[in-house]
């Protein structure tokens, strides 16, 4: 039973070249363990065996161990470099090489091999193609329909430039889940996520939402200098624009070129904030340290 993980992990020692800053030394809750095990092992080698990508290892996801050795991986299509250079991924940004058009099928035949139930998708940004990739997207969904029926799926999609016929290709395929992250709050975008836009992101999600996709999900990363105050705000703004399923989880800094996390949150922090969320109405609310977009994500299916 497979579900999906994702994001960066940080350094505990020397300064932030950028800024000079000192790196803030990691807190005991965020502690993580080496990979092992049967089940890491075999998600390991499918993953290679198959030529495909993992959020997991590009992104340096700190919960790789939990994930695979229970059996689960996020897959990302469309290659594993990024048209983008946000200031906190670690995912590599250049020049993409040519589609694979292959994909979709040797996707769909893994997803069918580690016996999933619920699979989680994910992508790079390809600003270089007219569609942004999304006639891909398309194509892995109706495969895993194809070869692997009965599996549920979540797909963690780009904003596709606000091109909103790229996105309607996405509706019309109807996965189970579409999340898009807007990764932090508003007066933090520009400087985090440098080619997207706050309220763009807002509108894909509104778009899903309006378009009949009955579960829309979104992220947001803590510890990037964001108040409580605006922390709240962007949670508003999700639920306002249709967001049913909200993860928050702690930033972490994955090298010195990228941007150095600003403070730490509590446990007890992340679950008031939890308890904010379910207020507001969110019908799932993942919310600590070590939680990333994907994280528990078969539990949002129900």
């Amino acid at each position: 039973m497979v579900n999906i993980s994702l994001v960066s992990q940080g350094k505990d020692f020397g300064m932030d070249t950028k800024e000079q800053k000192p790196i803030l030394r990691k807190p005991e809750w965020l502690k993580i363990k080496l990979p092992s095990g049967e089940s890491f092992s075999e998600v390991n080698q499918n993953v290679k065996n198959n030529r495909l990508h993992t959020i997991c290892e590009s992104g340096a996801c700190p919960n790789q161990t939990e994930c695979w050795g229970v059996g689960t991986a996020t897959l990302m299509i469309l290659g594993n470099v990024c048209t983008r250079s946000c200031m906190f991924c670690s995912v590599a940004t250049g020049k993409p090489e040519n589609v694979d058009i292959t994909e979709p099928l040797r996707v769909a035949e893994s997803i069918k091999l580690m016996g999933l139930k619920h699979a989680v998708i994910t992508s790079v940004d390809r600003d270089d193609l007219a569609d942004g990739g999304a006639s891909i997207w398309a194509a892995t969904v109706r495969a895993v329909r194809r070869h692997a029926p009965g599996v549920t799926l979540e797909t963690l999609i780009p904003d596709f430039q606000g091109k909103w016929e790229n996105l309607q290709q996405i509706i019309d395929v109807k996965p189970e889940v579409v999340s898009h992250n807007i990764e932090t709050v508003k007066r933090l975008t520009r400087e985090v996520r440098i080619q997207a836009k706050y309220e763009r992101s807002l509108e894909v999600l509104k778009r899903l939402s309006e378009g009949g996709i009955e579960r829309t999900k979104s992220g947001i990363m803590l510890g990037l200098g964001e108040t409580k105050e605006e922390t709240i705000e962007a949670m508003q703004d999700l639920r306002d624009n249709g967001v049913s399923i909200l993860t928050l989880g702690q930033y972490l800094q994955p090298t010195r070129k990228h941007l150095a996390v600003e403070r730490y949150i509590s446990p007890a922090e992340f679950e008031a904030f939890k308890t904010i969320g379910l207020n507001m109405g969110f019908r799932f609310v993942e919310s600590g340290p070590m939680v990333r977009s994907s994280y528990h994500a078969e539990k949002h299916i129900v």
